[in-house]
């Protein structure tokens, strides 16, 4: 008999029901979040189960310890999106009741009766999962920066805007090392001539003609200053804001070095290296959130809504409108905001679709996401044939003379 198992998970503990095909309950049982529990859950699996690997389970994640190790037994792993669950859970009841136990027969359910639509977790290679655990850490490692690059401009422009005026870019080696040398304004404007051109030098901008001048003026012009104590204080929380940007930079530096090497070692390198504008860092995103199993995405259109391109269709009686894809995987969305915008520059395909779509009456981001859908369709072709990317084929209502 076909069983079912729904595991509402949650950080300290997952509560679990397992179902017959019929829609019994079979089985209740709450488990730790560790080895002790998965044990616990295969064994509950055995005890009713003919073939418990067979068992098709339910959960409202697709990482986790929990999921790795129900997917290294052989399982297969629905991950049902917590907005579907808890369209599934008024399906039974308004009221608006809401249970851990709950849930996971909820999830069972789900399986149960529409099993059909609800595609498994795709099987990525090895080599395809570490790409994507790098890829993530990498751009969270980035979005992280940001939060501390933007605490660093707020407090220089309450003390020192002198030093946002030296250096706009605050991720800059330059900039880092010239403000954790001097990060109060009193202290940059008795930096010798000298003393800026080996700072300079340091940070590897040393040939640069006049920069040091420039810098030099720019900290010795006059300027209001809070009193002494309060203007060190604010210089010791710069300085410490400089120290962990550099931490973080070494990190992503690694970070990224990790990942363009996983990405090179994996088959669909080359097809994604000739795509124009699909760089190792933005190669290791989209990689990352496709994955490698050919099953995954049986059509372009699929991809394109997963990567949320392609627009989405409302219609009510005389209304209907066409709007942006708002429910997507917003990471791979993301990379292909920037995959479009990096192929402006390296195809002329993408470039006059691009002017087009602009010429039509689509704004700058509009037209860059229907460029993106163009580009994900012709990802799809290549990968699935094994093709690498040929600008003609892709483009082929774009002659020379007028590119």
């Amino acid at each position: 008999m076909t069983m079912m198992c729904g595991i509402d998970w949650a950080e300290r503990h997952h509560d679990v029901a397992l179902m017959d095909g019929a829609g019994v309950i079979v089985a209740r049982r709450r488990i730790a979040d560790d080895l002790e529990g998965f044990g616990q859950l295969q064994e509950l699996l055995a005890a009713h189960a003919e073939n418990p690997i067979a068992v098709r389970i339910a959960i409202e994640t697709d990482h986790g310890l929990l999921v790795a190790a129900l997917r290294a037994a052989g399982h297969t792993v629905h991950a049902i999106n917590p907005r579907a669950v808890a369209r599934y859970r008024e399906r039974h009841g308004q009221a608006g009741g809401k249970s851990d136990p709950g849930d996971a027969v909820v999830l069972a359910n789900i399986l149960r009766t529409d099993g059909h639509l609800h595609r498994p977790l795709p099987e990525d290679t090895e080599l395809a999962k570490r790409v994507r655990v790098l890829a993530r850490q990498h751009q969270e490692a980035i979005w992280a920066r940001q939060q501390v690059v933007n605490r660093l401009r707020t407090l220089l422009h309450q003390f020192f805007p002198a030093a946002l005026r030296a250096f706009p870019d605050l991720t800059h080696k330059a900039a880092l090392t010239v403000l954790a040398a001097a990060p109060t304004p009193t202290q940059a404007a008795t930096l010798s001539r000298r003393r800026m051109v080996g700072l300079l030098r340091c940070s590897g901008r040393g040939n640069r003609p006049g920069l040091a001048d420039t810098l030099l003026a720019t900290f010795q012009a006059p300027t209001l200053h809070h009193s002494g104590g309060v203007e060190t204080a604010m210089g010791t929380a710069a300085a410490g804001l400089v120290d962990i940007i550099v931490a973080m930079q070494r990190a992503i530096a690694r970070l990224e070095t990790e990942l363009h090497a996983a990405l090179s070692a994996h088959l669909q390198h080359d097809v994604l290296a000739s795509m124009p504008g699909l760089g190792p860092t933005l190669g290791g995103r989209v990689l990352g959130e496709l994955g490698d199993d050919a099953a995954r995405f049986a059509t372009a259109a699929g991809l394109r809504a997963f990567a949320g391109t392609a627009p989405i269709t409302r219609t009510s009686g005389r209304y209907r409108a066409v709007t942006a894809r708002h429910v997507r995987n917003r990471r791979l969305a993301d990379a292909c905001h920037w995959w479009a915008f990096a192929a402006l520059t390296k195809s002329s395909g993408a470039r006059a679709h691009y002017d087009r779509r602009r010429a039509a009456g689509d704004t700058h981001n509009a037209a860059l996401r229907n460029l993106a859908n163009k580009l994900l369709g012709r990802l799809w072709w290549c990968l699935r044939h094994q093709q690498r990317y040929d600008e003609a084929v892709a483009w082929p209502d774009v002659t020379p003379a007028a590119a």
